[in-house]
């Protein structure tokens, strides 16, 4: 076995250790609350006020209604919120609490596997929660069946990118009540990232801060591609995401090693 099969074996191992503990049926009750919240924003922001709001235009000046300018939106965040359920709380719990990784540890596999695998296995969530979304949006005509298998590898980097970002995060929490800090700062961006209205609907200072935000990234690359309008702005925002991902990933390995292999 070459060391790159090694090294992927070893992430593999961890996501399929999470995938045998998902086979209980409270954990699916969880998977499915994760869907269902966005799906409500959609139906009754995006298709019932969007009956007030009317159109809104794009960068590229076409106008869409206001559902199909939300939707992707809700895309985003279904990703986020699939990939942070995984990567913040299951995952400080495991490593604090149930102690997981002290064992696993123990054997040939290394922390940068152990949040590979991880992280694998928070994009399946991530990618479950878009792939049921993206048929909504395609059924409800906000998106072409199409360009919604476009968007589906995307919401991936999006759900691997907050996935790291999460983890990361996690190793350096002291306690379940460092979990408000992020809850407040999820919701925040869901609600301040070009979500709703366009960033130029905003003062300059906070359009600013909103467009350096990582939800701003992802939600203007999906609705780029969810509305078939992509241009070369999309590959900026992939950039971000993939610098993201990378830098949350190797912050993530690195604590792991700080605070298991003592």
């Amino acid at each position: 076995m070459s060391r790159l099969d090694h090294r992927a074996s070893g992430a593999l191992s961890v996501t399929a250790r999470n995938l045998a503990a998902a086979r209980h049926a409270a954990y699916w009750w969880v998977l499915l609350s994760g869907f269902v919240e966005p799906l409500l924003y959609l139906l009754s922001i995006g298709v019932g006020v969007g009956r007030l709001v009317g159109d809104i235009a794009l960068p590229d000046g076409r106008l869409v209604t206001y559902a199909q300018f939300v939707a992707p939106a809700m895309l985003a965040a279904s990703a986020m919120n699939g990939a942070l359920a995984e990567t913040t709380m299951n995952f400080y719990g495991k490593l604090k609490f149930m102690r997981i990784y002290d064992a696993t540890l123990a054997t040939p596999i290394t922390p940068m596997q152990v949040s590979v695998g991880e992280l694998i296995w928070a994009m399946c969530r991530g990618g479950v929660y878009s792939a049921v979304f993206l048929v909504v949006m395609a059924a409800l005509d906000l998106t072409t069946w199409g360009w919604a298998l476009v968007a589906l590898p995307v919401t991936l980097l999006v759900g691997f990118a907050f996935g790291a970002l999460g983890m990361g995060l996690s190793t350096l929490l002291r306690s379940w009540q460092d979990f408000d800090y992020i809850n407040v700062t999820q919701f925040g961006l869901f609600l301040f990232s070009g979500t709703f209205s366009p960033p130029s609907d905003f003062p300059v200072p906070l359009q600013i801060l909103i467009e350096v935000t990582p939800l701003y990234h992802g939600v203007a690359l999906l609705r780029a591609i969810t509305t078939g309008s992509p241009d070369w702005t999309v590959l900026w925002h992939v950039a971000y995401l993939v610098a993201l991902a990378v830098a949350g990933l190797t912050m993530a390995s690195r604590r792991m090693g700080v605070l298991l292999l003592k």
